[in-house]
């Protein structure tokens, strides 16, 4: 079984690139592979030998404004196992509308919303067709799905060759699948401010950017190695307001009872699951908030901390410790509306609670 991310990537993947007249040509490929029964038996060298073949995309060029400049955007979501052994993707629609805007804000032509949200559908499609998907398992229902398994979806961007600056102008979009588990697994849920940048006005902390990631990457690096499971980003200009954590948006559930989490706007990706919250939320009656929050507010007036993302699901924050002072929430347990939260979004998911909003979308 996955665990976390796994670069176990399955064979059917999809290319398709921009073309002079503003086309796009698009192509399935099946890399090589084996009967998944055959390739979990295989010995580890040759099993790792069989993946890296099919993680080879000899056509697609190494030196471009991608691999050199960082010109490259992706996303990522997830196609979870139902009981009656389908798949259905969630929401992705808005990864679609997500990922062309990002392709827009790095000035290289968008990709449209229907041939991502096709594409994606069809991918999944043909390697559940061989056998390569997660099956429903009963026992996930024990602890809400927070054991669940699911289909990660990869698409990203990639440019046509090039060594000098330079914008893309006929990129390609590739798109992968893997095997993916729980994300956060390890000893605790403590998170710890930093004074490192992830984003700054009028730069591209909106955009889903590979550049995006390499600060947030050695920030929870360091968080980890300190002891915690999370970073959080404060604002550039006063280090005051909270934006992100290092991969996902936040939340605070106040003593007022009221769920906050900080306001949109050029520093902060506009997460599908932050938007699912919210309207999770305002469904089951909890009065929301989208606004900027002093990480003092938060350390004073916070009941409850969780964070958001494809890959986080909701995750909650056991404590935040900020310049060396550490503040509790709940007694270090996940709290009552970050349960209901995460438990109506797992059942959702999963297809063990209704989807009031008809997020999910059926791969066939």
């Amino acid at each position: 079984m996955a665990k976390s991310f796994s670069l176990s990537l399955y064979p059917w993947v999809y290319k398709a690139q921009h073309q002079p007249d503003g086309s796009w040509q698009e192509a399935f490929e099946a890399k090589v592979h084996l009967a998944p029964e055959a390739e979990a038996t295989l010995p580890h060298e040759a099993r790792m030998a069989l993946l890296a073949r099919r993680n080879s995309f000899p056509d697609l060029p190494l030196v471009n404004y991608s691999t050199q400049y960082g010109f490259s955007v992706f996303e990522g979501l997830k196609a979870f196992p139902q009981k009656d052994g389908s798949l259905k993707l969630f929401r992705p629609e808005e990864n679609a509308r997500r990922m062309r805007r990002s392709m827009e804000g790095l000035k290289m032509p968008g990709f449209p919303e229907e041939l991502f949200v096709r594409a994606v559908k069809e991918v999944v499609r043909r390697n559940k067709e061989l056998g390569f998907y997660p099956r429903y398992n009963p026992e996930w229902e024990k602890d809400g799905f927070l054991s669940g398994h699911a289909v990660y979806v990869r698409p990203f961007s990639y440019t046509e060759p090039g060594i000098g600056l330079d914008l893309s102008h006929h990129p390609w979009v590739v798109i992968i699948t893997t095997p993916v588990g729980p994300y956060f697994e390890g000893p605790n849920n403590k998170a710890v401010t930093t004074d490192r940048i992830r984003a700054t006005p009028k730069g591209t902390g909106w955009i889903k950017c590979s550049a995006n990631y390499v600060i947030p990457t050695l920030v929870k690096k360091e968080a980890n190695e300190q002891g915690y499971m999370e970073a959080i980003f404060l604002d550039a200009r006063e280090q005051r307001y909270v934006e992100e954590g290092s991969s996902c948006n936040i939340f605070f559930y106040l003593k007022n009872g009221t769920l906050v989490t900080p306001e949109l706007g050029d520093t902060i990706l506009p997460g599908i699951t932050r938007k699912s919250v919210l309207a999770l939320a305002a469904h089951v009656g909890i009065p929301t908030e989208e606004r900027k929050i002093s990480i003092d507010e938060v350390l004073s007036e916070a009941k409850e901390v969780f964070v958001t993302g494809t890959a986080a699901g909701i995750s909650y924050i056991e404590s935040i410790t900020h310049k060396g002072k550490t503040v509790v929430f709940n007694n270090g347990k996940m709290g009552e509306v970050t349960r209901t939260l995460l438990l109506t979004l797992k059942g959702i998911q999963y297809g063990a609670k209704e989807d009031p909003f008809g997020w999910m979308i059926p791969v066939e």
